[in-house]
């Protein structure tokens, strides 16, 4: 099995580049300092291919000019070896703010508080080790997947960042962020049927890989009867993880500004935005919250980049636990501290974990046989937004799209694409299961953290048959 490993030196500290960063500074600066270690599995058709380890480092100045009009920013960002030229990316950076426009998301600098307990410490880190359990239980996978003419295919990937954030304010802070995924997509031998699990965790401890190929096994068999179904509104159980990739794209579109400006589907028709309005007679929760146990995030802002929900000038701003939806109400949207100021309105910042519950306590199984006819859609795939004012997405369902009867799954049936948006669908969910940590499949390269439900909907639309398998 290869094993590939990479990254830069990094025998000056994240500290010492802080340093060097402020006493090269002739402008207010903040530094972000981004130390991460990667480890990695691949495999395909029962197989172990590549494993590998990874160790880079980024090194961001911000600087800030007053320039006519405000103050301006400049964001510079570079791999950070131990030969790197901090001087000169200070100088750029200072360079860059003092020839740039006033910047519409200026605001003062975030209180810089007493500095973090832990921020002379040294990066986390992870490597190859971190799979000691997960490559042996593969191994035992592969060869009864070969037994059985089944197919796996599927990557682990574990993600440790340390982030440094300093400022010439006094600010001193750092945050360990643990990210970890498990994918794995089981094929019957011709191919003609295909089964996608995975799982999130922070250290692997908690993935269980016999549970998730047997899973996987069993939504295989499931395919031994297929049925075409035609399009149309079918009521359609979905699991943690499909549920997700709707709610993760509606939670990245909840900006306070858009709502405001009539460009959303949180604005109103009479201007202004939803904030209070009723979305869902279920008492569904979305909320996000840094230290929510298992899915732990950066409990405060690291941004390199400014826009209608993010800003530069918001970095180290805490992060409490914030509702989105609160008992079906919509109670809250993303606001950068220079729009709160301009809408005389509380800032909210993104954080970087979603969860949803409604207090159900059903498992999937039990919704199935609750289900007199319908569909379970296991995951969605190629999600794109059609409409932003009624946030219409359209998308194809892949790797399991199954026939409920009498409570039973009795057939795997064809692919659609479908037309849905996941606030209209808010309203349109019948029941609610127990919430779990899930890992969505869409999206899953750029947001890991969820918990959620399994859900009923009562009318999912199925827009059209889809060829894809």
């Amino acid at each position: 099995m290869p094993a590939t490993s990479s990254g830069v030196g990094t025998k000056i500290s994240a500290q010492q580049l802080i340093t060097d960063v402020l006493a090269a500074a002739t402008l207010p600066v903040t530094v972000i300092v981004k130390e991460t270690y990667q480890a990695n599995l691949r495999w395909a058709n029962n197989h172990l291919t590549t494993n590998g380890q990874m160790h880079g480092r980024e090194l961001t100045v911000i600087s800030t000019a007053p320039v006519d009009g405000g103050t301006a920013a400049a964001v510079i960002t570079r791999q950070a070896g131990d030969d790197h030229d901090v001087a000169a990316q200070v100088t750029e950076a200072e360079r860059v703010a003092r020839a740039s426009a006033a910047a519409e998301d200026a605001a003062e600098p975030v209180a810089a508080g007493a500095p973090d307990a832990d921020f002379d410490a040294p990066p986390a880190g992870t490597d190859i080790e971190v799979f000691a359990a997960v490559a042996p239980a593969l191994g035992e996978a592969f060869r009864a997947a070969a037994a059985d003419d089944r197919l796996l295919f599927g990557f682990a990937e574990h993600i440790v960042s340390t982030s440094y954030l300093a400022a010439s304010t006094g600010l001193r802070r750092r945050s360990v962020q643990r990210t970890g995924r498990f994918e794995l997509n089981a094929k019957t031998a011709d191919l003609t049927a295909s089964a996608w699990v995975g799982a999130a965790t922070a250290d692997f401890t908690d993935v269980d890989v016999t549970a998730l190929v047997a899973e996987s096994t069993k939504r295989l068999g499931w395919h031994a009867r297929t049925v075409d179904l035609p399009p149309g509104r079918y009521e359609t159980i979905m699991p943690p993880g499909a549920i997700a990739d709707l709610l993760i794209y509606a939670y990245w579109t909840a900006g306070a500004r858009p709502a405001e400006e009539g460009r959303s589907v949180f604005s109103t028709k009479e201007g202004g935005t939803r904030i209070g309005e009723r979305l869902s007679d279920l008492p569904i929760t979305l909320a996000s919250d840094p230290a929510a146990p298992g899915i732990e995030c950066d409990p405060f802002v690291i941004t390199t980049s400014s826009g209608e929900t993010s800003s530069v000038f918001d970095n180290g701003m805490p992060l409490p636990r914030t509702e989105w939806i609160s008992k079906g109400t919509l109670n809250e949207l993303v606001r950068t501290r220079a729009w709160a100021a301009r809408s005389d309105a509380e800032p909210v910042a993104a954080i970087d974990n979603l969860i949803m519950d409604a207090g159900g306590t059903a498992t999937i199984e039990e919704m199935i046989a609750g289900t007199e006819r319908g569909l379970l859609l296991t995951c969605l795939w190629y999600i794109r937004e059609v409409d932003p004012e009624t946030l219409l997405l359209t998308g194809l369902t892949r790797d399991g799209v199954y026939l409920i009867e009498n409570g039973k799954i009795t057939a795997a049936v064809n692919n659609f694409r479908f037309n849905e948006s996941p606030i209209d669908l808010l309203g349109r969910i019948t029941e609610t299961g127990r919430a779990e940590k899930t890992l969505c499949r869409e999206w899953n390269d750029w947001f890991t953290r969820t918990i959620m439900p399994p859900v009923r909907i009562k009318d999912f639309n199925m827009s059209t048959v889809s060829q894809a398998r």
